[in-house]
């Protein structure tokens, strides 16, 4: 069922079904709630699954000018939006940007977390800061050369590439750049002219020019102590999985899982296998506790 509820001074669309335990989704970027539709039917079988669109995503209000797209905000809003329902501590899904925001909030709040789903989390500020510095690549050049090489790419082929064209309001080509560095091109084009309909209307300049993410210190994520699972795609742009390597060392309880034939939104690609491995990961867990 679809409502709307009012917290941190905004008013939020969502999608909830089921009772039970409760389970918060959340959705990337050029995304919104509908990303989980294929993840609601089966969760809420058992569980009461929630799936909220993020501040300034559809058909929440848009972004106004010269506001900031805030990752701070948006934890603030997650974490709001959780405690609106009460009854903690709750199961975390995240998806890219929501994976870094659980991520974000089980460093903060952990005791309003239960256990977390992580599908390939961008945490490049592990490594760099949102404009890096030639300083830091070389640095991570010899450190870790394959991480440093595949997010160069990254930058080089999408991102930098997409926020000149947000800059000049060519949001068209912003989101296909943006896409296709993050999918791949294979998957990109694979993709219904719907969904990506749903990437452009909700890709905003604000987000790809606006503050970034927020540092991440790795003392803080040894500290997590919380039932992790990692979900990568197999055909995913190595980037995230150069991530998450680095995110299965830190993390104290950690399992990691890898969908077949899916790349960055492993969820859609192939929901069937993602579906069988969270389910498996909240049973395993829930006989552990």
């Amino acid at each position: 069922m679809k409502k709307t509820v009012s917290v941190n001074n905004y008013e939020f669309n969502y999608e909830e079904k089921g009772s039970g335990e409760k389970i918060i989704l959340i959705h990337g970027s050029s995304s919104d709630y509908r990303t989980w539709e294929n993840q609601i039917i089966v969760l809420s079988k058992n569980y009461h699954a929630i799936a909220y669109s993020r501040r300034y995503h559809y058909p929440n209000k848009k972004i106004e000018a010269g506001n900031d797209y805030s990752m701070k905000e948006h934890v603030e809003d997650l974490r709001a939006f959780i405690n609106y329902f009460g009854n903690t501590p709750v199961i975390i899904i995240g998806h890219s940007y929501g994976a870094l925001m659980g991520i974000e909030l089980a460093c903060t709040n952990p005791e309003i977390i239960k256990k977390i789903i992580l599908a390939e989390p961008p945490a490049i500020r592990l490594f760099v800061s949102n404009t890096p510095k030639p300083g830091e690549i070389i640095s991570l050049l010899i450190k870790r050369p394959k991480t440093a090489i595949s997010i160069i790419k990254l930058g080089a082929t999408g991102i930098d590439p997409a926020t000149k064209a947000a800059q000049k309001k060519d949001m068209v080509s912003a989101m296909q750049l943006t896409a296709k560095a993050i999918l791949g091109k294979k998957f990109f084009n694979n993709l219904s002219e719907k969904r990506k309909e749903q990437a452009l209307i909700n890709l905003t300049a604000a987000e790809l020019t606006g503050s970034g993410f927020l540092p991440l210190n790795p003392e803080k994520l040894k500290q997590i102590d919380l039932p992790v699972l990692l979900v990568t795609g197999e055909k995913s742009p190595k980037v995230f999985g150069n991530l998450a390597d680095r995110l299965e060392e830190l993390f104290i309880n950690v399992k990691r899982v890898e969908i077949s034939n899916a790349s960055h939104i492993m969820h859609e690609d192939n929901f069937s296998e993602y579906n069988s491995n969270i389910l498996m990961f909240l049973k395993e867990s829930k006989t552990l506790e």
